[in-house]
């Protein structure tokens, strides 16, 4: 929002000298001023001309010669504009004459002829950022005026960065009300003409959907006359950052911006059946807009309609076929409150963000739009566009319900911290609009209707801190009893989960949670996932219901960049379709690898990234959680897996996740250099089976090593051998490691040789020779009869 401080003074006296002091004051009350800029200021020597004669240039055929009267003397002028012609009014900049760019005219000579001064364009004058030629100026502007005087200039203008619930700051009125209770000085009312001449034209209206619309106000305007605005008027609009395009549509702009009610002008003539309706959009209905694009409606768009078809989106933009035009000599005004969340809703879907659509979604003063209209017909008549008629029609079906508060004052400092004078900041709220009455309790505030952001008791405690002044506060310790801030506990279970695999030396990957349901399908997952409504793109279309398309895509870019070895892992959600309309999220943990480990000198060859790596990951993962027991069961039924190179973790029967070397299928389709190994595991179940570590005394006596060499067939898995060997052994059995597998020569077909190293330890006692040797025999014995194992000499 721009605010020129000129037009802020038309309400409350600001010192134009003072414009940043002015800013500071507005912000530390919430109404933040982000900058604070000149605007047309450094202008010296310009004044108006009127041209006599525009002739070509004998030697330039891009290049004009005007003859530009100043009503004391002509000056020949060359120029390099299109837009020029006899008769025109406009600036022009004397040799010695300083522009707002800090320019200095001089004369000079253009293919032999001389120019004495500069037409200039509202770009030189510091009025618009680009403009396309030499700026006009309405005919009847007096000639050799100087044109800082005729503008209104120099000027300041004050950016305002609003937050979302200030919507009644964004207009010119808005906020001299803020300074008024900054300053404690009267605020003036803009004057209104609320009565009008008699007229034979007539205009019904009607409001087909209430719930979109509480109010619709329509009044009309005959005896118009299209031409440019008033030099005072473009000048401000232009300040505000708003070009002008003509009287009435300028007043209109002028009034939005004044007072913060955005306001429509339709030539009457077109709209059919002098009925204007407010409804929702017929489905498939078009309609075209003032830029030229062509919409396709719904019921979910409010129009504002006549007899047969729609003619504006309703608090966005009006259509082509009813605009106003040069020979548009009568007018409807529209003024009207809309749902802001149907305004936002419709402006966001079709791309379309206007100033009138930024306020109707931030809310408009209902009780403020009978002043708009009102405002606009004295602007009207004032400028002489035309005449405003008596005809009124404002259908209010919402009517406003008065919401008032009791603010308590112990309350108040209870939750400021400190005692304020109530004088004082009654008279600041009063200036803001509220309306106050004191009774035993407290303060019983009548709360303005502009306010929209103002409901609770809280927020007016936040009313009085910003307008008694938030620097005159004191800091205070807070008083009471607190409790130390504690992380969930399934939340430090996840940073764990990240150090430990950090610490194991993967790095951590975030992949997005769309994805394109190509990639499930690429990785025969069969179950449906959940499609979005409006994705960004194809490439998102879906949520997703693994880890592993992201994962894999990873590997897929670092091996097309010639990444050859790589070890990953991501803590991410997958959405499965639940029962109810919501997602079933679960939180996963995603591993995938391939190539080979870097090379280091401690070192003597790389280390493979094959499923026997990532199977160690997640035993020393396990291992660090406290998790027990995990067995690697085969799984050869997973569609995105090698058949035999997988298997499904499992402790006490239930499922932690799987792991596996991925389908060659899918290692060629990604186009992967090596064999890619990935794994998937449910974060809740590695929570419910994770235990705190226990710390247990050192042993006191010593322990027994034995080594046990094993032949055994080799479809027997070596987890169903550690089973049966703990089995045997007993408690005594304190560590049980594999050491050696053999397979070839010496042994016979089928079968292969596992060494292990067994240790045994007793906690009260020193095992004897007998002890132990009774354990070696029970553990042959078992492992002979289990599983025709036979003890290898």
């Amino acid at each position: 929002m721009r605010v020129p401080l000129s037009w802020l003074r038309e309400f409350v006296p600001v010192d134009l000298d003072e414009p940043q002091a002015l800013a500071e004051r507005l912000t530390a009350v919430g109404v933040a001023v982000d900058t604070v800029e000149p605007f047309g200021m450094g202008i010296e020597g310009v004044v108006t001309a009127r041209l006599l004669e525009v002739s070509p240039h004998p030697n330039a055929d891009r290049l004009r010669i005007c003859q530009a009267d100043t009503g004391s003397e002509v000056y020949e002028v060359v120029t390099g504009a299109d837009n020029v012609f006899p008769g025109a009014v406009v600036p022009l900049a004397l040799v010695g004459a300083r522009l707002a760019n800090g320019q200095v005219i001089k004369k000079a000579r253009f293919r032999g002829v001389t120019s004495n001064g500069m037409l200039c364009s509202e770009e030189e004058l510091g009025l618009e950022e680009r403009s396309a030629g030499i700026m006009i100026l309405p005919p009847d502007t007096p000639i050799g005026e100087d044109i800082r005087k005729l503008l209104g200039l120099p000027d300041w203008v004050l950016n305002l960065d609003l937050t979302p619930n200030r919507g009644d700051c964004l207009s010119i009125f808005g906020v001299a009300r803020e300074v008024a209770s900054i300053y404690g000085v009267e605020l003036k009312e803009p004057p209104v003409l609320e009565k009008g001449e008699a007229g034979e034209e007539e205009i019904e209206v009607e409001i087909e959907a209430p719930e979109l619309c509480g109010r619709y106000l329509a009044r009309l305007f005959k005896e118009v006359k299209i031409g440019p605005s008033p030099l005072w008027m473009q000048t401000r609009l232009r300040a505000a950052g708003m070009r002008p395009i003509n009287n009435v549509v300028d007043v209109t702009n002028y009034v939005m911006l004044e007072l913060g009610q955005p306001l429509h002008a339709f030539d009457y003539t077109t709209i059919r059946g002098k009925r204007i309706v407010v409804r929702r959009a017929r489905p498939g209905e078009e309609l075209v807009l003032l830029d030229g694009s062509l919409l396709r409606l719904g019921p979910e768009n409010l129009v504002i309609a006549d007899a047969e078809r729609a003619v504006a989106l309703a608090g966005i933009m009006g259509g082509r076929d009813t605009e106003i035009k040069d020979d548009t000599t009568t007018v409807l005004l529209e003024a009207a409150r809309f749902d802001p969340l149907n305004i936002r809703r419709t402006a966001k879907s079709f791309g379309l963000r206007t100033e009138a659509s930024l306020r109707f979604e931030r809310g408009v003063d209902i009780e403020g739009v009978r002043r708009a209209a009102d405002r606009t017909a004295y602007l009207v008549e004032k400028i002489g566009a035309g005449r405003a008629l008596s005809l009124v029609v404002d259908r209010y079906v919402a009517k406003r319900l008065y919401r008032t508060i009791l603010v308590r004052p112990e309350k108040v400092e209870a939750i400021l911290g400190t005692s304020f004078p109530y004088r004082e900041v009654a008279d600041k709220l009063r200036r803001l609009g509220f309306q106050l009455e004191e009774s035993e309790e407290g303060w019983r505030v009548y709360v303005p209707s502009f306010r929209h952001d103002v409901a609770l008791e809280e927020d007016m405690v936040e009313e009085i801190a910003r307008v008694y002044g938030y620097d005159r506060i004191p800091t205070t310790l807070p008083e009471g009893e607190t409790t130390p801030g504690k992380q969930p506990a399934e939340r430090a279970f996840v940073r764990r989960l990240k150090s430990l695999l950090t610490g194991f030396g993967l790095s951590e990957v975030i992949t997005y949670s769309f994805i394109n349901p190509r990639d499930l399908q690429r990785l025969g997952v069969e179950l449906e996932a959940l499609k979005l409504r409006n994705p960004l793109s194809e490439e998102q279309a879906v949520l997703r219901t693994t880890l592993l398309p992201g994962l894999v895509g990873v590997l897929a870019r670092n091996a097309a960049h010639r990444v050859k070895g790589l070890s990953v892992f991501e803590v991410g959600r997958v959405f499965l379709p639940g029962s109810n309309t919501l997602p079933d999220e679960r939180l996963m943990l995603g591993l995938a690898a391939m190539g080979t480990s870097p090379r280091h000198w401690l070192t003597p060859s790389p280390i493979p990234y094959d499923f026997f790596y990532l199977k160690g990951v997640v035993e020393a993962l396990c291992r660090a959680l406290g998790i027990k027991g995990v067995s690697f069961v085969p799984l050869d039924s997973h569609p995105a897996l090698h058949p035999g190179r997988a298997a499904r973790l499992e402790v006490g029967g239930q499922e932690l996740g799987f792991l596996g070397e991925l389908h060659p299928r899918l290692q060629e389709d990604y186009d992967l250099p090596a064999r890619a190994v990935v794994a998937e595991l449910a974060v809740a179940a590695l929570f419910a089976q994770a235990k705190p570590p226990a710390f247990r005394p050192l042993p006191r006596y010593p322990g027994v090593a034995r080594d046990l060499s094993f032949v055994v067939r080799q479809e027997i898995p070596v987890a169903v051998v550690e089973a049966k060997i703990r089995e045997a052994a007993g408690k005594l059995l304190k560590e049980l490691e594999l050491f050696d597998v053999y397979v070839g020569p010496h042994l016979p077909p089928g079968t292969r040789s596992l060494a292990f190293g067994l240790f045994f330890q007793a906690e009260d006692r020193t095992l004897t020779e007998e002890e132990v040797n009774e354990r070696v025999e029970k553990i042959v014995r078992r492992l002979r009869e289990d599983l025709g194992a036979e003890l290898r000499g």
